[in-house]
This record gives structure tokens, sequence and C-alpha cells, in this order.
């Protein structure tokens, strides 16, 4: 869900950046066969894994979640991370150093540009973000509203994300402190992450 934390923690590595972004979608060992990756790409899924099991785990997302469950309940992990995205791309230049809409232009032209690499369902997602723009449309609650509504539509049980957007407004302050104590630590880890793969960003 956090697809925007999940694109610029892959760093200018396009094999990173497409597994990473295929990874919701590989399920078991991305070194089997059957996945046909590259070893950037599997370097890439295991990313995206890290990335996961450390946002899970990290307190400040865990306090989140305690907020959102009375509306949200098993779904409140999915409402943090549209929530924390949002946070990144509207304080993205300071966040990062570099403007969101070129780190986005060139997300963007990554994925295009290596389609034939993506799984058929990642690549349809893609096609509906890039059309859509939703990683520009984060920086705003509409797009963050329309981002949970769509969500919503997806989930197999009542999920509540299509109203979340009352929590976030709510408890707007609170969520921002949360996430600038969360996200200095998540990149510092992969930062890590990704040196003892030996993978250059």
């Amino acid at each position: 869900m956090n697809l925007l934390a999940h694109a610029y923690l892959s760093g200018r590595h396009p094999e990173l950046i497409i597994g990473n972004f295929s990874g919701d979608f590989i399920k078991g060992d991305p070194e089997n066969p059957r996945h046909q990756l590259t070893p950037g790409e599997i370097a890439g899924v295991r990313l995206h894994r890290a990335i996961d099991t450390f946002t899970d785990e990290h307190p400040a997302v865990a306090a989140v979640r305690d907020l959102l469950h009375p509306r949200c309940h098993k779904y409140a992990g999915a409402a943090v991370d549209i929530f924390f995205d949002h946070f990144l791309a509207a304080n993205f230049l300071t966040l990062t150093g570099e403007p969101l809409s070129g780190f986005v232009a060139y997300f963007y032209q990554t994925i295009q540009m290596h389609t034939n690499r993506l799984p058929a369902p990642v690549a349809r997602m893609a096609e509906y973000m890039i059309r859509q723009d939703w990683l520009m449309s984060y920086q705003f609650l509409e797009g963050i509203d329309r981002s949970l509504k769509g969500v919503s539509r997806r989930t197999a049980y009542p999920s509540g994300l299509d109203t979340a957007i009352e929590d976030l407004e709510r408890y707007y302050t609170e969520i921002g402190t949360y996430f600038a104590d969360f996200w200095p630590q998540l990149v510092r880890h992969i930062r890590g992450v990704i040196q003892a793969m030996n993978v250059s960003r």
C-alpha cells in the first residue's frame, strides 16, 4: 500500500525498483526459477519484504494502527501505509532533498521501460497508477481519499477504508508526529539492508 515509500527506498536502481514494485505478487522464494527474476529483481523482492517487516514491527506504526482500529479493524495497517505515503509525499523535498515531481517522473519512466518484467496483475496496476498519477496525488487529502476508497472496493470484507479519511483529518498532527519518528529510522535500516545485499543505489 505504501507505494511511494517502496519506490523511493529502491533508489535509482531499475531492477530493485521492479522487484520491489512486484513484491506483493511474488510468493515464496523469489529465487525459484518459476518467477524468472534477475538477481537485481530478486534483491528488490527481498527489499520489499524488509520494508514491510520493519514497518509492521515499528511501535509508531502500531500506535497509528491502534488509533485506526475502531474504524478499520484488520485493515488498519493498510490505512497506515496510505497515510504515511501522504506525509512522505507532502514533505518529500524536505525529507529527501529532491522534488516529488522529479522522482515520480523517474519512477514512472522506469516502470514503463520495464513493463515486460512485471507480473500481469502488477502491469495492470502500474497502468492505472501512471494514468491516474497516484503518487503525485498522495500530497493531497483528496488523493488519499480516492486511494482509500479504491482499496476499500477490493477488500473481501467491510474495511472502513471508505471513510478512513475522517480519521486522518481528526488525528492529522498526531499521525504526522508518528511518521516523523518512523521515517528516518526506516531509511537508516533500509540503507543497511541494501549495503548488505551489495547492490549499488
